[in-house]
């Protein structure tokens, strides 16, 4: 009998690799993976780290983030400020910017300005910039930021639950949802299409920009409401 036991044991085993290679291979994430830096990419789904550069000390308790569309990178490099980062991402060339809001680039074409993120004055902040790519369905962990976390619908629509209590829906063209530093979060890609999004968490540079958590437990009201 504890023969057959280890066979069986062994079998459920084998089959949950094999359910787990099938997911990797579909895009599926996995609860709890973590965005990954840009150079490790095997696939389009899922959440890629573009860049994470230092923007410097903030002086003021809010500041905007400003996304310029350029023909190539040579174009953008060229009005790239010291709060500027280029990154291509969903095939085009963008400069992200973290400025006033009467900031304006001197060539690019001016796609969004997003904000107010609130920072916390004379702070040192980095941004970090994500092309995040899901299939309807797709979850990222609960996690948490040490600084605020903003993003530009492409395509697709994404359901945000907050501890605070709080659902927000993010669409294309419709308002930005904005993260204050603080607050567990759980988001979900909702509806038909896939989720496209431009993300940033300008985060506190002496502090990691992402931290999973384990002590919140979602109310399901993404689930609930849609």
């Amino acid at each position: 009998m504890f023969g057959q036991m280890r066979i069986h044991g062994a079998h459920v085993v084998c089959l949950l690799v094999l359910l787990c290679a099938q997911l990797a291979a579909q895009g599926v994430a996995a609860a709890g993976d973590p965005c990954r830096p840009v150079s490790e990419r095997t696939q389009q789904i899922g959440c890629w780290i573009l860049a994470d550069n230092p923007v410097g000390q903030l002086t003021k308790p809010q500041v905007f983030w400003h996304l310029d569309e350029y023909p190539s990178r040579l174009a953008a490099q060229a009005d790239q400020g010291p709060r500027g980062t280029v990154v291509e991402s969903f095939g085009k060339v963008w400069l992200m910017t973290i400025e006033d809001e009467s900031w304006r680039s001197a060539h690019g074409m001016r796609i969004a300005e997003i904000g107010p993120l609130p920072v916390a004055a004379g702070e040192k902040y980095s941004a970090q910039f994500m092309e995040a790519d899901f299939t309807p369905g797709m979850m990222a962990p609960t996690h948490i930021h040490s600084g605020p976390e903003a993003w530009y619908a492409v395509s697709g629509e994404t359901c945000l639950e907050t501890s605070d209590g709080r659902m927000q829906i993010s669409r294309v063209g419709g308002d930005p949802v904005i993260v204050p530093m603080g607050l567990s979060m759980h988001l979900t890609a909702i509806g038909a299409d896939e989720r496209r999004s431009i993300v940033i968490i300008l985060h506190q540079s002496a502090h990691p920009a992402t931290t999973v958590v384990h002590d919140w437990t979602p109310k399901g009201l993404c689930k609930a409401g849609n």
